[in-house]
């Protein structure tokens, strides 16, 4: 065990001697007579374990050992006491106010050594989990740095495509994802994914997934194949493992919108100058599973709709539909039509609505899943 720096506190001369002979010999010793003396001595000498009298003239040990710890945090004391008097009742203050442990004087020099050494065995492990927690925390909020950056802008116009997304983690790692692609003839490629599962494990899930919607520029982003090729990249995984995907191609010369929607939530399309009382809200379901390795073959179907000038799409993923307030119910469709009804203009001021709303109806308290948004309009 390496060497620690103590810091002794005690009135009577020959008991710091005594501390100092038994424990000398492989630490740094420090010692003090009196608690202000022990402060001033603590300031600089930063002792990392302090063996503290209670009986001192100026100052109750006790006293001297929480005004120590205010200003050594991570400092262990151990006290120590001559006096035979209410022996429990020291020994409960002792524990109530944090102290390692409290010794009765005189005391056995092994047992005083052995003492010390669980003293400093258990403070080494102490600093070693905190370090390793620091490391995980570096490295997570690298990861998420990364994840991060794996998302493109929130806002984004692409000819007379505008983009407006958003995605609200409820973890430090998300499982949600969203990406867009300008298409050199004109329009844009979508994707709004979500995978089984958060932490680390959910966030390198979703860089295969957006590895597998770049990827797919061989194919000029046909949501079929953007879909096939987030299938095949899980065929290595377990069968937990899944991933709801919905992809697009945004069509702006033909006026159209080809979709794969691989068993996520369904995307609605509606027209921004339809009456407000009957805005023609149209959900986009599902056109095959959820992608899955358990699926051992080609299940899904390539649709195509109407996507004019006017057109609205809202596509999300399930935190927003299953968010729940204080009382388990769900937000649900029937809400998420509710914004889209005041706000047919759709954009960012939907999206931004729609979160908030989110937020209000479950109080503000944290979600077990994450909010992703991405809203299209075409003008």
């Amino acid at each position: 065990m390496k060497a620690a720096r103590i810091l002794v506190v005690d009135d009577e001369p020959g008991m710091l001697r005594a501390v100092e002979r038994v424990l000398g010999g492989r630490h740094q010793i420090a010692a003090a007579a009196t608690a202000e003396h022990a402060m001033a001595l603590a300031a600089t000498f930063r002792p990392e374990l302090a063996i503290v009298d209670i009986r001192m003239p100026d100052q109750d040990g006790f006293e001297l050992m929480n005004r120590l710890k205010r200003e050594h945090r991570d400092l262990d004391v151990i006290l120590m006491t001559g006096s035979v008097s209410e022996p429990d009742r020291k020994l409960v203050r002792a524990i109530r106010e944090d102290a390692f442990y409290f010794i009765q004087k005189p005391f056995d020099s092994e047992v005083l050594r052995t003492l010390v050494d669980r003293c400093l065995a258990a403070r080494a492990l102490t600093e070693a989990n905190r370090s390793h927690v620091q490391t995980l925390e570096r490295e997570l909020s690298e990861a998420r740095w990364f994840q991060q950056s794996l998302l493109p802008p929130t806002e984004a116009v692409i000819g007379s495509l505008r983009l407006d997304c958003r995605s609200v983690s409820c973890s430090l790692l998300a499982g949600d994802l969203y990406d867009y692609v300008a298409l050199s003839g004109g329009g844009a490629a979508l994707l709004v994914a979500d995978v089984s599962g958060h932490g680390v494990s959910a966030a390198m899930l979703t860089g295969i997934v957006k590895s597998s919607f770049r990827s797919s520029s061989i194919d000029q982003f046909d949501p079929l194949a953007v879909v096939e090729r987030i299938w095949l990249a899980l065929g290595s995984f377990d069968h937990d493992r899944f991933v709801s995907a919905f992809a697009a191609v945004v069509n702006e010369k033909e006026r159209r919108l080809d979709y794969v929607n691989a068993g996520h939530p369904a995307p609605l399309m509606w027209t921004a100058h339809a009456a407000a009382s009957h805005p023609g809200i149209v959900a986009l379901d599902s056109t095959g599973p959820i992608l899955s390795p358990a699926i051992r073959k080609r299940f899904w179907e390539k649709k195509t709709t109407e996507f004019q000038p006017g057109s609205r799409l809202l596509a999300y993923t399930d935190g927003i539909s299953e968010a729940v307030d204080p009382e388990g119910d769900f937000f649900g469709e029937e809400r998420i039509h509710t914004h889209i009804n005041t706000r047919l203009e759709g954009g960012a001021t939907l999206v931004a609505e729609l979160l908030q709303g989110v937020e209000r109806f479950s109080s503000g308290r944290p979600q077990p899943d994450d909010l992703t948004v991405l809203a299209a309009s075409l003008d």
